[in-house]
C-alpha cells in the first residue's frame, strides 16, 4: 500500500532536483554539472492490462557535455521479493523505451531493507548470469544525520530528506529541531513546502506528532501566521471583544504550553518559579522570544536574559 511518507521519500526528487548533486555525492556516483532535469512519466505498462509503476523517473541532461540518463526512484518500506524482477523489468524497459542509459535508486527508511535492496539481483541458469541488477541505496547508513540548523538552512532539500529518512531514530528530535530552526529564517514559499512535505511525510507517527509540534508557532508555516497574527484572527470572533479575549487567551496557553514543552523535551532544568513564570505570561512577544530561545538554550537564564520579571 502506498503511504504518505512512501510518497513523500521519492517526491523531493521531482520537486526539488537540486539535492541530486549532494545525493550522487552520498553514493560515490560523479554529480552532473548544472544538470537539466525533466520529470516523466512513471508509467511502464505495456499493451497488457497489467500496471507497472516507478514511483519516479527523471531524465537528467548534464551541461558539461557528458550524456544523458535516466533516474529511476523507488522509495521501499521494506524487503519484497517481487522487486528484484520489477527492478530489472523497470530498467531494460526505460532503457529500451528512451534509448538511454538508466540508473535504479531506491529510498529506505531502515537498514535492514537498505542492505537487502543493494542487491546485486541476478537473473539466469545453468551456472550462466541473464542480467544482473545493481541498485543506488538511501538509508540511515549513508543519509547524514543534520543536526546543525546553520548545515539545515544551506541545504533545505538535504536537511528534510534527513529527516524522513531518520524518522525512527534517537536523532530524530535534534533533525527536527534543526529543520525547523532553518525554517523560521527561509523564504516563505520554501518553508510552506517543507513544512507540507515532513507533516505529510512523518504522518502519524511520534516524528509527525513532534513536528507539527515544533511548527505550530514557525511564522512560514501554510496557513499560519506570527504570534500576534495568529491570536488576533483567532481573537477576531467577527470584531466581537468577547471572542477577540477568549482567541487571545487560547493562543497565549498554546504559546507557554509550547515553550514549556519544548525545553521539558531537550531536558532543560525548568523550577517550578520558572515554568509558573511562562505560564502566567500574557505578553505574546515575550512569549515569541522565549520559543526562538527555547531551541538552543541550557538553562532558564538563557531563557529569561534580558526579560526582567515585572515587579509583585
Amino acid at each position: 500500500m502506498v503511504t504518505s511518507r512512501h510518497e513523500a521519500s521519492h517526491r523531493i526528487f521531482q520537486e526539488r532536483p537540486e539535492i541530486l548533486g549532494p545525493v550522487f555525492g552520498l553514493l560515490g556516483v560523479p554529480p552532473p554539472a548544472k544538470a537539466i532535469v525533466e520529470v516523466l512519466t512513471p508509467d511502464t505498462t505495456e499493451i497488457r492490462p497489467i500496471e507497472r509503476r516507478i514511483d519516479s523517473v527523471l531524465r537528467v541532461e548534464p551541461s558539461d557535455g557528458c550524456d544523458s540518463f535516466l533516474l529511476a526512484i523507488e522509495a521501499q518500506g521494506k524487503r519484497d521479493a517481487g522487486k528484484e524482477a520489477s527492478w530489472a523489468y523497470y530498467v531494460a524497459y526505460l532503457q529500451a523505451k528512451y534509448e538511454l542509459p538508466v540508473l535504479l535508486l531506491v529510498i529506505c527508511q531502515d537498514k535492514a531493507t537498505a542492505r537487502w535492496a543493494a542487491g546485486p539481483f541476478t537473473c539466469g541458469a545453468l551456472g550462466w548470469t541473464a542480467l544482473s541488477t545493481h541498485p543506488l541505496v538511501l538509508g540511515p547508513e549513508n543519509v547524514p544525520v543534520i543536526t546543525d540548523p546553520s548545515v539545515a538552512a544551506r541545504d533545505l532539500a538535504m536537511a528534510a530528506f534527513s529527516a524522513l529518512t531518520h524518522g525512527r531514530s534517537k536523532d530524530t528530535g535534534a533533525i527536527l529541531d534543526a529543520l525547523a530552526r532553518a525554517l523560521r529564517a527561509t523564504d516563505k514559499k520554501s518553508a510552506d513546502y517543507y513544512s507540507d512535505l515532513l507533516d505529510v511525510g512523518l504522518g502519524n507517527t511520534p516524528a509527525g506528532a513532534e513536528w507539527r509540534e515544533l511548527m505550530t508557532f514557525v511564522s512560514y508555516f501554510p496557513g499560519r501566521g506570527t504570534l500576534r497574527e495568529q491570536a488576533y484572527f483567532e481573537g477576531k470572533a467577527e470584531g466581537r471583544a468577547e471572542g477577540k479575549a477568549e482567541g487571545a487567551a487560547e493562543a497565549l496557553a498554546m504559546a507557554a504550553g509550547t515553550v514549556v514543552r519544548l525545553l521539558d523535551r531537550r531536558l532543560v532544568p525548568l523550577p517550578d518559579d520558572a515554568r509558573e513564570r511562562i505560564t502566567a505570561c500574557t505578553d505574546l512577544d515575550v512569549l515569541a522570544r522565549w520559543l526562538d530561545r527555547a531551541f538552543t538554550v541550557q538553562s532558564v537564564d538563557e531563557l529569561f536574559a534580558e526579560d526582567t520579571p515585572p515587579t509583585p
